[in-house]
């Protein structure tokens, strides 16, 4: 697949590409169906700087379908893509950027200069635990009472998060998203993952993380449109001290997530399309 073509992907064109084969069944993907429980402004848009929503157990609801922010334009309404810098760089807004050990630095250099030719997203492979979180495809978030379960439209995939209990695993087999686990500070959802694979690419430059890597995620729905996710590495084995990145995350109102997997790019360049 062209490294090219992947990277310039996006929901707009996914949606178009899916009406354009649907025809007349387009409705049945639900992509405008109106959200339920969405408080209003008198024009019928959507608040989104009302209050976060609520469970059950008093908890904020983290549920919802999110995208990370872009500063210029959101992923439904931009012809000519632009990603988000955390897609790119992950240490994109901090100063000096990630503080890499010297051979992650040298890594990274490789990386660059073979144009990510190995990166996992190019080459159709799971896009890993941090670019769930900055993947231009957005994610539905379903909270339930002891499990936080995060779906991504980027090939199909899922991330659980055990609010149970539970301990992390002390000698995980390395996976693509880790094994997590959490628990809830006031209004704030903390979790802990470990487990993570030798091979992960945080971001599109190709800083690399080991499996003695520690993340910890805290979850806060400051508003009913809005989601900030901090996530603070301590990896010793490829940066000289732990760091920390807050992402914004957008809530999608009104729409649904579309079946998306890499290998359909494959096929439609072959096809010439």
């Amino acid at each position: 697949m062209s490294l090219r073509y992947a990277i310039a992907m996006t929901r707009g064109l996914l949606v178009a590409v899916a009406v354009a084969l649907a025809a007349g069944t387009a409705s049945a993907q639900w992509i405008n169906h109106p959200t339920p429980g969405v408080p209003r402004l008198p024009d019928g848009k959507p608040n989104l700087e009302a209050p976060a929503p609520r469970a059950a157990d008093g908890k904020p609801d983290l549920s919802g379908i999110w995208y990370l922010h872009f500063d210029k334009c959101g992923p439904f309404g931009c012809a000519d893509y632009q990603p988000g810098p955390e897609f790119l760089d992950f240490g994109a807004d901090l100063p000096g950027g990630l503080p890499y050990l010297p051979w992650a630095a040298a890594l990274v250099k490789e990386r660059q200069a073979g144009f990510a030719k190995d990166d996992p997203i190019g080459l159709c492979r799971p896009g890993g635990f941090f670019r769930f979180h900055t993947y231009p495809p957005p994610r539905k978030v379903l909270q339930l009472p002891n499990l936080v379960l995060i779906l991504s439209e980027r090939d199909v995939t899922y991330r659980q998060i055990f609010v149970d209990g539970r301990a992390l695993p002390t000698d995980p087999e390395p996976t693509w998203n880790g094994y997590s686990v959490a628990r809830w500070e006031g209004d704030t959802l903390v979790v802990q993952t470990n487990g993570l694979r030798d091979d992960t690419w945080i971001d599109r430059k190709g800083s690399p993380l080991t499996a003695a890597a520690r993340v910890t995620e805290r979850f806060r729905r400051v508003s009913f449109g809005r989601l900030d996710i901090e996530v603070t590495v301590d990896d010793p084995k490829a940066y000289s001290r732990p760091w920390t990145v807050t992402l914004n995350q957008d809530l999608a109102v009104d729409t649904e997530l579309l079946d998306y997997h890499c290998t359909d790019n494959e096929r439609a360049r072959l096809d010439g399309k």
